[in-house]
């Protein structure tokens, strides 16, 4: 069966290496929600550095998740000092679970709170693509359907969660995509 493949990008207002406070409490939430949704039903894993350095994105040892990359479009530095992105790639069982994880809990909380620490963007933020059963996405996968769904849109090939597709490419209805027509904002 098909996992579900998702991977995130947003660019930082300030460096990870910013002394600010709210740079520190991006961390601290960041930290608690990690384990919180690794506890979710449906979630099997996410990328992790082997040296598990705080701010080391590039040049990392990511293992079966491949080289770390990021999209054309960010333009900030790649070192630890520098570097101004948060970004995940993670596999899960299907949408449901993993819309109840990213739409609950503390990482709704940090959702709401997403323009303390972010730049607003033209850019789509996550996108989702299915993966055969014990694939493991990578970085360079996560850019590119990133890519092509900031280009062509929503496809079979790289979805988000208003406009999702089941493994056979049909289109999925899903609380995200109901809640689009009440004017609620939906991607996260």
């Amino acid at each position: 069966m098909p996992h579900l493949a998702l991977y995130t990008f947003g660019v930082l207002k300030a460096p990870l290496a910013d002394p600010t406070p709210l740079t520190h409490e991006f961390y601290d939430i960041g930290a608690a929600v990690y384990p919180e949704i690794g506890r979710h039903p449906g979630y099997l894993g996410h990328a992790e550095a082997a040296d598990g350095d705080r701010g080391v994105l590039f040049g990392a040892d990511w293992g079966a998740w491949g080289e770390f990359a990021v999209p054309a479009w960010y333009d900030k530095g790649r070192t630890p000092e520098t570097t101004a992105l948060a970004t995940t790639l993670s596999l899960w069982t299907g949408l449901r679970p993993a819309s109840d994880a990213v739409y609950t809990g503390l990482h709704r909380e940090a959702l709401n709170r997403r323009y303390d620490w972010f730049e607003r963007t033209a850019h789509p933020n996550h996108v989702f693509w299915w993966v055969s059963d014990g694939a493991i996405p990578t970085w360079q996968d996560g850019v590119a359907r990133l890519e092509h769904l900031h280009r062509h849109g929503s496809a079979p090939h790289a979805f988000t969660f208003r406009h999702a597709f089941a493994p056979d490419g049909t289109p999925v209805m899903t609380s995200q995509s109901s809640r689009a027509g009440t004017g609620q904002r939906t991607d996260g």
